[in-house]
């Protein structure tokens, strides 16, 4: 396998992470999303991803794009430890964990966003922070609120094993601290998110750790 990913970002931190869990070593292809005007929009790699987004994912002949699917085609393909629990109702309510930070809070802050709000907005970074703290409080109150005190949370967002659910959770914390936005409202999401951080699967893909990091 090869990833064409960034390290900084949340969605190819959320591929890294899934990857390290079921133990497979992929080819890294760095894609910095700064650089060069931005190495994404190269025609090399819009030929990879129209979306000019990462990551991609090679498996052979096949292209994935967008990490909830990829990282349920890893799951598919390799279903040890699953990233999902048994039964309909509890895969839902993980995916559903998942969404409210993959689809619901994330595109809202991610790079292109803020770019549009500074360059064609003419948002200073004082707005865009505001933007950008807004959106993830909105989020994590959300996530709160469906992981405190539920009776499927365990050390987890479900149970006592990392779901996709942590999957998604872990790299949307990382950029709020980076955001420096205030996250002492939500005790039972960051006590998930530390126990996600002693898994070394998380903590080796974390930013820091890339062999791009910066």
């Amino acid at each position: 396998m090869r990833l064409f990913d960034y390290y900084r970002s949340s969605a190819s931190f959320r591929v890294r992470i899934g990857l390290n869990m079921k133990g497979i070593d992929v080819e890294r292809s760095p894609v910095h999303l700064l650089k060069d005007g931005g190495q994404q929009f190269a025609g090399s790699f819009t030929a990879l991803n129209p979306q000019q987004l990462v990551p991609v994912l090679e498996d052979g002949d096949l292209r994935l794009i967008q990490s909830l699917a990829i990282l349920e085609y890893l799951d598919e393909t390799q279903p040890e430890p699953p990233f999902l629990p048994q039964g309909a109702a509890a895969r839902a309510r993980v995916r559903a964990l998942a969404q409210v930070i993959a689809c619901d809070t994330h595109p809202l802050n991610n790079l292109r966003i803020l770019k549009y709000l500074k360059d064609e907005m003419g948002q200073d970074d004082e707005a865009r922070n505001a933007w950008y703290r807004y959106w993830v409080a909105k989020g994590l109150s959300a996530l709160e609120a469906l992981v405190g005190g539920h009776p499927e949370t365990g050390r987890f967002c479900h149970g006592d094993a990392p779901t996709l659910a942590d999957i998604a959770l872990v790299p949307q914390i990382f950029n709020a601290k980076r955001f420096d936005c205030p996250l002492d409202d939500y005790p039972a999401t960051m006590e998930i998110f530390e126990n996600c951080m002693a898994q070394p699967a998380f903590d080796q893909a974390q930013p820091a750790n890339q062999p791009d990091a910066e």
